[in-house]
């Protein structure tokens, strides 16, 4: 069967563009970490977007992998998030759902077409995905407890506080307010997150 005929082929289609519009979903989280002076919060969830950037990726070459011959149009008919808003802990929730649902219902049942439809490379990309999916469910859990409970700059104990800017380490149960060594806002302080980043 031509894998244009396939249904892993639409499924590779829909994949790209979802990831595509997690990318873009993310990023404005990141830009709205950023804009409320969460300098290292940002960059924590710019590496989130930067996965989303290489999951699209690794989709849309699969599709290049498989079409026999230029591909001018994919209509892509599926349900896309359009849920976050300007709300940057209640975005950390909202993006973990739609993780969620990526992880364990939608890519599982991808992985499982690609498998039935002889697509062994396409169905370990499923399955590595959904790992990473996974992850950044817990991620964003993470951080959205976090926030609500205010535990980004402080602890039930000592930790190790690292700023971003210039390097400098002390510990503490709390992050300090401006770094004693170059000055920088608390947003600049490393955090510490469940799973370790």
């Amino acid at each position: 069967m031509k894998f244009e005929k396939t249904k892993t082929y639409e499924n590779l289609a829909r994949s790209f563009a979802g990831e595509c519009q997690d990318h873009v979903r993310y990023k404005f989280i990141e830009y709205g970490a950023r804009q409320q002076g969460y300098n290292a919060l940002s960059e924590v969830i710019d590496k989130i977007v930067f996965n989303e950037f290489n999951h699209a990726r690794m989709f849309y070459t699969m599709l290049q992998k498989y079409c026999s011959s230029e591909i001018k149009n994919i209509n892509v008919s599926a349900g896309f998030p359009f849920k976050e808003k300007w709300d940057l802990m209640e975005n950390f929730k909202l993006a973990a759902e739609d993780e969620h649902l990526e992880a364990f219902e939608i890519y599982p049942e991808f992985l499982k077409t690609a498998r039935e439809e002889g697509f062994e490379d396409i169905a370990k990309l499923y399955e590595d995905v959904i790992q990473v999916e996974s992850c950044h469910e817990k991620q964003f859990l993470d951080l959205y407890n976090q926030m609500k409970t205010k535990s980004l700059y402080k602890k039930g104990k000592k930790v190790k506080w690292k700023c971003a800017s210039c390097g400098y380490e002390a510990e503490g149960v709390q992050a300090w307010e401006k770094c004693p060594l170059c000055l920088a806002e608390q947003g600049f302080v490393m955090l510490k997150l469940n799973d370790g980043v």
